[in-house]
């Protein structure tokens, strides 16, 4: 599996810099994988030799989204991104951004989603890992939103199908 603690992601980014790849680097909690988490992932692989995505740990998710997330355990998420076609290297990181991770991975490309800017104009105060990117030498670019799809939504979806005393058709939630 190509889940990797952050000491051998540092070599392996290293090998793969060595080698002239142009390394990808995303970021995200990625809790419950939809569409628009593989269209954006895709699309980032597509700039790029190489594709790394840090997930933010069960804490981490916590400190920004609140206490009833993440729905997903960490390892399982990182399981599942790790076995995208699109996507060569995952980390799980503590910290509430990945600032760290990308200081020491130093991406040539530093990708995020629609929600945080628009082309190569980013918002600072939310993506403190730009700074961090162009500072070392990197770029960073924001690529469109896939608009309706996002975890709160689907979260929100199933709630309002299944909360309550089973669903529509009095089956209950079953297995």
């Amino acid at each position: 599996m190509n889940i990797y603690p952050l000491p051998e992601l540092i070599a392996l980014r290293a090998t793969w810099q060595a080698g002239g790849l142009k390394v990808v680097f995303t970021n995200g909690i990625f809790d419950l994988l939809h569409v628009g988490h593989v269209r954006y992932l895709t699309a980032a692989r597509a700039l790029g030799d190489r594709l790394i995505v840090a997930i933010n740990s069960d804490e981490s998710t916590r400190q920004l989204k609140g206490s009833l997330r993440p729905i997903v355990p960490e390892a399982e998420r990182a399981t599942i991104v790790a076995a995208l076609r699109c996507v060569d290297a995952v980390t799980i990181f503590n910290e509430r951004t990945a600032e760290a991770v990308v200081a020491s991975l130093a991406p040539d490309l530093y990708v995020k989603g629609g929600d945080y800017g628009q082309g190569t104009t980013f918002d600072a105060a939310r993506l403190p890992e730009a700074r961090v990117v162009q500072a070392l030498g990197g770029e960073v670019q924001i690529l469109p939103f896939s608009e309706g799809h996002a975890t709160t939504r689907l979260i929100e979806r199933i709630v309002v199908r299944y909360g309550g005393e089973g669903n529509a058709d009095g089956r209950g939630l079953g297995g």
